[in-house]
């Protein structure tokens, strides 16, 4: 057994009974937040999806981190162009069935094979980025992207500030980050689930200034012009499973 698999009472449903088919770890993540009104994005995502709300609101998360650690179920563990990469989501909360979880808006990405086999084998709306990180000897993080076939870009810093959050049941920071699945469509609109496990998120307060965010431009709306909702993550293991036809 995997030992990430020793504690699984935190999920909101079970882990699947079939293998696990890769492992990845995330790091130096930032969790962005906006509330938007439900109208504004309904539209935008699968009509056999509700909306997951939090207070009567939808919420859009821009989430940049590193991708360390991808690696196929008994592949050997050799450091490649495909196991280390920077990543970009833009995202919104769904639920099927009771089961809730995240959709994908869209995903860029820094590695161009990453792009073509998430596109192939996961019906995910992944895009090649032009991306850089850069951390700073006081933590700041400084992360760049500019995507190279429409005009979604972002240009920020961001750092951890406190002690870890206490994400507790029936809070916002465990609605916004405790999800274990996502749902996307393939092209003939069937709807398909890809569970994910992890421990708990490790979160901590935030601050961050962004100096260029067209991340939803090509959605055609704009983000609220209040602050987002901040939490940093420095780093999380994750198993994955096979998208299943829900």
């Amino acid at each position: 057994m995997h030992p990430l698999l020793r504690k699984i009472e935190h999920r909101p449903f079970p882990v699947p009974t079939t293998p696990w088919v890769m492992q990845q770890s995330w790091a130096k993540l930032l969790f962005a937040h906006w509330p938007v009104k439900p109208e504004v994005i309904r539209g935008l995502i699968p009509s056999s999806l509700q909306l997951d709300l939090f207070d009567g609101a939808a919420w859009i998360g821009v989430v940049p981190f590193v991708m360390n650690d991808v690696y196929p179920r008994y592949t050997p563990k050799a450091k490649t162009r495909l196991s280390n990469f920077l990543e970009l989501n833009v995202r919104t909360y769904v639920i099927k069935d009771g089961v809730p979880g995240v959709y994908f808006f869209s995903l860029d990405c820094s590695n161009s094979v990453a792009v073509m086999i998430a596109r192939k084998f996961y019906h995910l709306p992944y895009f090649r980025a032009k991306m850089s990180i850069e951390e700073k000897k006081d933590g700041t993080i400084g992360y760049t992207s500019e995507r190279a076939s429409e005009e979604a870009a972002i240009i920020l810093t961001y750092r951890p500030t406190g002690g870890f959050t206490n994400a507790g049941a029936g809070s916002i920071d465990r609605f916004l980050t405790e999800r274990y699945c996502l749902y996307t469509t393939d092209s003939n609109d069937q709807l398909h689930r890809g569970v994910i496990h992890h421990e708990i998120w490790p979160l901590q307060s935030a601050e961050a200034e962004f100096e260029i965010n067209s991340m939803t431009r090509p959605l055609g709306f704009a983000l609220p012009d209040d602050k987002p909702l901040l939490h940093y993550s420095e780093r999380l293991d994750t198993l994955e499973w096979p998208l299943a036809v829900v």
